[in-house]
């Protein structure tokens, strides 16, 4: 058998059941260690399954510094019955881009780069349509500031693989750098600097500014600066096609009904189930592509954060004084509420003089994901297997949830977990 037809055959099979009913059914098995002062997270979490039909989930939550919950709920494989674990991997989707942002600024504070320097420049790859492209910098990606607006230009550059790759001559599906090429010969909606958009397609280029300073690929970067030095070892770029599943990645799934999809890849064409080929996920990497446990999620925000624990944890990926620049407001009129901003990787709400919530939010076809600092020395990482028909729906229960969970807490557990996850 050629690998085209099995891997045409695997996909036929994950039509069958990735695009038919998802839902738990029955009890929602649970895994990991229970904490009975914690119930309502449990509860949380097995109520947004059944409600949404998504097979599975995984919850971490810190308390000062503390891994005090770790588990996993319903189903990593629907066919197989294989439970999710509180440290299966799942792809995160946005939440990516505050690991992309922590790169950029180790190499900010190595002084071989500079948030203010034009983007650009580093990278080579000719001379833009629009000559405002060369005044975008760095800072301006971060902050989803570089002129590039979705909604007015008609479309997300990174999902258009097989249009991008055709109008440069390129194999497709579009890698990355294939989408810059692409991006170079369209205009931008607005001047740099002027207006927050949200760019999957600005993290993009981080991304390859990432590997043109640094001399590494970008994933080889991000492990060696940001997540070996604290401790994440399981973290990776995933893959598109279902038989490229990482050992202990869960599989995903679209919601009841939903319809396949025209295949972005020229070797597997046809029709496939949305999470299994409608994209590119390679491409994505750096706005994107990451896999990950809820545990390393949490993990990262409390090496990343560090004021509210006993003790600051040593290595931490960035300096204080970084960590206050990337969660400062942007100046000029980048938001227009007083309180809420963008900043380089983050979503940032003031809850007081000297306090700040941060989060970030993450979708694709097939995945739902959030991870929150808190300015009250909680952290949590919670994310889904699946993807709801109303998925903003579904992030804004997940969101409110956790708080109210977090609110039923009397007493927390005087314990730590991280030890028992490497």
């Amino acid at each position: 058998m050629t690998l085209r037809l099995f891997l045409a055959l695997v996909l036929v099979v994950a039509a069958m059941t990735i695009a038919s009913p998802a839902g738990a059914r029955g009890d929602i098995q649970t895994t990991g260690q229970p904490a009975p002062r914690l119930a309502a997270f449990d509860a949380l979490v097995t109520r947004l399954l059944q409600k949404y039909e998504v097979p599975g989930a995984a919850l971490a939550v810190v308390k000062n510094g503390h891994l005090v919950l770790a588990r996993g709920y319903g189903l990593a494989d629907v066919d197989r019955n294989e439970p999710v674990q509180p440290d299966s991997l799942f792809r995160i989707a946005s939440l990516s881009k505050p690991f992309t942002s922590a790169a950029i600024l180790t190499l900010v504070e190595r002084g071989t780069l500079r948030l203010d320097e034009r983007a650009f420049a580093r990278l080579g790859l000719g001379e833009p349509t629009d000559p405002r492209v060369k005044t975008i910098t760095i800072r301006h990606l971060l902050l989803h500031a570089g002129g590039w607006n979705r909604d007015d230009g008609g479309f997300d550059p990174m999902f258009i693989p097989l249009k991008a790759a055709k109008a440069v001559g390129a194999k497709p599906p579009a890698s990355c750098e294939t989408v810059i090429r692409y991006m170079l010969t369209q205009p931008l909606q607005v001047d740099p600097g002027s207006a927050m958009h949200y760019s999957n397609f600005g993290y993009c280029v981080l991304g390859r500014i990432i590997e043109k300073v640094s001399g590494e690929r970008y994933d080889d970067y991000v492990r060696s600066a940001v997540l070996g030095p604290i401790g994440i070892t399981r973290m990776r770029l995933g893959h598109t096609l279902l038989p490229e599943r990482a050992p202990g990645e869960v599989r995903y799934y679209n919601f009841r009904n939903a319809p396949l999809v025209r295949s972005v890849f020229p070797s597997l064409p046809g029709q496939v189930p949305s999470p299994y080929g409608g994209w590119n996920l390679e491409a994505m990497d750096s706005h994107g592509g990451w896999l990950a446990s809820p545990i390393d999620l949490v993990r990262f925000i409390v090496h990343l954060d560090g004021t509210l624990n006993p003790a600051p944890l040593k290595p931490a990926p960035l300096k204080p004084a970084t960590v206050a620049e990337m969660i400062a407001k942007p100046a000029g009129n980048l938001s227009s509420d007083p309180d809420v901003w963008y900043g380089l990787g983050w979503q940032v709400r003031r809850v007081g003089k000297d306090a700040s919530n941060w989060w970030h939010v993450g979708s694709l076809d097939g995945t739902t994901t959030l991870m929150v600092r808190t300015s009250q020395g909680m952290d949590w990482a919670l994310l889904f297997n699946g993807s709801p028909r109303h998925q903003d729906q579904l992030i804004g229960e997940m969101d409110e949830g956790l708080w109210q969970a977090a609110g039923t807490v009397r007493e927390w557990p005087a314990r730590d977990l991280f030890n028992q996850y490497r």
